[in-house]
This record gives structure tokens, sequence and C-alpha cells, in this order.
């Protein structure tokens, strides 16, 4: 579904990644795990077209998409949940998710995919009638999800869900994107916490100061000494490591 190779990206003259290569396959979950300014929304904002100063390639369903326009990506089937969540808080929820399917001309389809979004999450139907910037961040975490899904898209890039979130929320977001899965929508997740996106995904890859220095299935990060130093330790959310 999405190849990448030899990427490279650059905030001016600072090389933010370093020549990595990695793929989804239809139907996977794949995450990156890293700290803090190790490339993983740059991996992101490379692929959706945000990030402009790019090298190396990029090709969905073998079609190049390396310096596309971001719109032009949406239309060709990815669809961005960004970190902080960036909804339109003085529009309505409804509004919201009618966004997220600009581009998209079938208003029966638009109109069955938002009550679609309104069963995974009931707390957004419970909300249709507020303006989206006076939900809680959990409610607004779930918004640009949904935002996103109204696309249709044919792979979800999912940056930080669990950003700044208490542990029952991020347990109830987690719990969509295994449903996600289950349903067969491919998914590219970028995640702080380790051991709720390793517990989710098929594969992972580590990312460190721009470069790929770990990859392999999701038992296998999960078992790796170096990982379990790293990143899980007493997880806040060990609450998942039972699932």
């Amino acid at each position: 579904m999405l190849v990448i190779k030899n990427l490279e990206a650059y905030y001016d003259r600072i090389q933010a990644l370093k020549g990595i290569s990695l793929h989804v396959d239809a139907g996977e979950c794949v995450c990156l795990i890293g700290a803090n300014g190790a490339g993983k929304t740059t991996t992101l904002h490379s692929i959706s077209g945000i990030m402009k100063h790019v090298g190396g390639e990029i090709r969905l369903e073998g079609k190049p998409i390396t310096f596309r326009a971001p719109e032009s990506i949406v239309r060709m089937g990815i669809a961005h949940a960004p970190e902080g969540r960036q909804i339109f808080a003085p529009l309505s929820v409804p509004d919201n998710l009618r966004l997220g399917a600009y581009t998209r001309k079938d208003r029966d389809g638009i109109a069955r995919d938002m009550a679609w979004v309104f069963e995974l999450f009931p707390r957004l139907a419970e909300r249709r009638n507020n303006l989206a910037g006076v939900l809680s961040g959990g409610e607004q975490q779930m918004l640009a999800l949904g935002r996103a899904l109204m696309s249709r898209p044919k792979i979800l890039l999912l940056d930080e869900p669990s950003m700044g979130l208490a542990p029952l929320i991020i347990k109830e977001i987690f719990t969509v994107i295994e449903q996600l899965k289950r349903d067969g929508v491919t998914i590219l997740l970028v995640e702080q916490n380790a051991r709720a996106a390793l517990g989710v995904s098929d594969r992972g890859y580590v990312l460190e100061t721009g470069r790929i220095v770990l990859s392999g299935t999701s038992e296998e990060l999960l078992e790796s000494q170096d990982i379990q130093r790293a990143y899980l330790g007493s997880s806040v959310n060990g609450f998942l490591a039972d699932r």
C-alpha cells in the first residue's frame, strides 16, 4: 500500500530524516515509535505533503506521491489525523466531519459514513449539537480521527492519538483503532506510548534522531530488551499490557 525509500527531510539546513525506508501493506497497522524529536511526525508530514523539503521516494499503491500537493494526496487516498488534533473550533461537530469529506461528492455515502463515525464514537453523537471548541480533549481527538475517516482513506495516518489524554480515554481511542484494524483499515500510527502502539500494531519501526534503528513484529519489539529499557519500563498506561 505504502512504500518509503531513502526518505530525507530538512528544516532549513537541519536534517530531520536521514534516509529512512519502510513499508505498510494493505490491511496492516504499523507503528512508528521513538522519543521526541526522533522524526516521527516529520515522517507523516512528508507522506501527506505538508513537509516540502524532502528527498527520496514515497509511493502509494505504486504511484509516486513525493512532490504532490496535500489536497492531491488526500484525493489519492491518504488521510492524516494530526498531532494536537487541529479541529475547527468555531464549527459544529457535524461540520468538522463534513470537512473531512470535502473531496467526495456522494451525499448519501457521506451521510452513511457520518452515522458510522457516530457509532464508533458515541460521545460525538451525544455532542453533535455542540461546537467543536467546547469538546474535551478526548472528544476532540475522537473528532479528529472521525474527520480523517470521512475521506474513506486507503491509509490512515495517526499522529500521537493518546497525547495529553486520561488513561480511560486512551483505552477508548485504542479500542477504536483495534476495531478499524479488524475492519481492514490500513493504519500508520505514530505514538510515544510504545506499549499501547505495539499492542494494536502488526509491526513496528523504531526511530532515533532521524534514522530507523530497529524494526520487527510487534511481538519481537515488545520482547526486545532495548525497547523495554528505552520505551516500556513503568508506563503509566500499563493497563494495556494485558490486552
